[in-house]
């Protein structure tokens, strides 16, 4: 039953991330704390390791929308070269920021994260496209914030790289498709550095490596992977605004659910 539940987030996920390069981790946060939960996982460590394994199955995601994406020529290399330095740094400070945050605190910073997600999705809120990308140094501050708020909430970026972006006149599909691909190095870093601040964590449960619970991140990545490269087909033949207010209305579920636990 549990590897049931770890494989449907993985497909809902992947689905997700191919569809609007949000690289899955604002579904696969808040159900791999309820799974934890479930599980009777300590809370000191309930949060840190939802947030740790979110970001390493985003490694693999990440992966097969970069491939779907590229296909179809939507993936700006260049800027995603630019910004992928300060995505480095970011993503590795985030970790360390998130590891001095109680879990109870971190639940609710991720809530309000959610609904201003929520907000942003259903309103399209994504600013008017007004300006131009900025120099490599300009896009190298852009990528460490981005990281750096990415590996405290567990996502792969898009949320805030694909807005980012079209605000700077990138088309829409291009933005998803470099937003896909800003994700990766998000994920890894992300991931590597939650495994060495969780290193020698003793409330950690059987079957982690630092802050990565490996049954949840098997079942997820088997699923997420082949359904990520579905979602990037269809966010380059649907409108995704129905999709997109649905999404937003979970968003607020989980959002006011974190911050009314």
């Amino acid at each position: 039953m549990v590897l049931l539940i770890y494989l449907m987030v993985g497909a809902v996920a992947g689905l997700l991330a191919g569809l609007f390069g949000i690289g899955g981790g604002m579904i696969i946060v808040p159900a791999l704390v309820l799974a934890f939960e479930a599980q009777q996982v300590s809370p000191d460590v309930l949060t840190h390791l939802a947030v740790g394994t979110s970001l390493a199955t985003i490694v693999f995601t990440s992966i097969s929308s970069i491939r779907t994406h590229n296909q179809k020529g939507a993936v700006d290399w260049s800027t995603f070269k630019k910004i992928s330095v300060g995505i480095v740094i970011g993503s590795a400070l985030g970790v360390a920021t998130a590891d001095q945050i109680s879990g109870q605190h971190l639940q609710k910073i991720i809530g309000c994260f959610a609904l201003f997600a929520a907000v942003q999705m259903a309103f399209q809120l994504s600013p008017k496209p007004s300006r131009a990308l900025p120099g490599s140094k300009g896009l190298g501050v852009v990528g460490g914030f981005i990281g750096w708020a990415s590996a405290i909430f567990g996502i792969g970026g898009g949320t805030l790289s694909v807005p980012f972006l079209t605000w700077c006149n990138v088309k829409v599909q291009q933005a998803v498709g470099t937003a896909a691909a800003i994700g990766f190095p998000i994920a890894i870093i992300a991931a590597l550095t939650n495994i060495v601040v969780g290193w020698n964590e003793p409330d950690l449960p059987e079957w982690t490596t630092g802050y990565i619970y490996w049954p949840a991140f098997i079942g997820i990545v088997c699923t997420s992977v082949f359904f990520a490269q579905q979602g990037a087909k269809l966010a380059h033949k649907l409108p995704p605004l129905v999709l997109k207010r649905t999404f937003a209305c979970v968003l607020v579920v989980v959002g006011l659910r974190f911050l009314l636990n």
